[in-house]
């Protein structure tokens, strides 16, 4: 049975992610989301901050926010994972069907800007107990 905000936080346009870091401060970054099953996905590059904090520590919280971050609904807790080449592939497949063109005009301004082209997905699941 799928988590009962799954579809909640996926039909936004943003969803606030937030990793910890190792001293268990938290830091809470606006991205796009798509939905995969009981999941929530995300693609980012493989050398973000986010992506360096999940590897260290899977724990999340999500809540659906505006483009600058700001929530406005009830966050959950989860807990993240980072995919393989295939899988984020995957993902990246799932998070362009939402956004569409917009999504290929970031990958276009991020190879303009020099920046790699080297990304991972991200696989969150939410937590039953809340």
């Amino acid at each position: 049975m799928s988590h009962p905000d799954v579809e909640r936080l996926a039909r936004g346009k943003y969803l606030s992610l937030t990793t910890m870091k190792k001293d268990g401060s938290e830091v809470a970054t606006p991205v796009w989301v798509a939905r995969d099953g009981d999941e929530l996905v995300v693609i980012t590059n493989a050398t973000s901050g986010k992506a360096k904090r999940i590897r260290n520590n899977g724990q999340v919280r999500l809540a659906p926010c505006d483009m600058r971050g700001r929530i406005n609904g009830a966050s959950v807790t989860g807990i993240a994972r980072l995919t393989d080449s295939t899988d984020t592939q995957a993902v990246a497949s799932l998070v362009q069907r939402k956004y569409g063109l917009a999504y290929t005009a970031i990958g276009w301004l991020e190879k303009l800007r020099g920046r790699s082209d080297d990304t991972v997905g991200i696989r969150c699941r939410l937590s039953e107990a809340q």
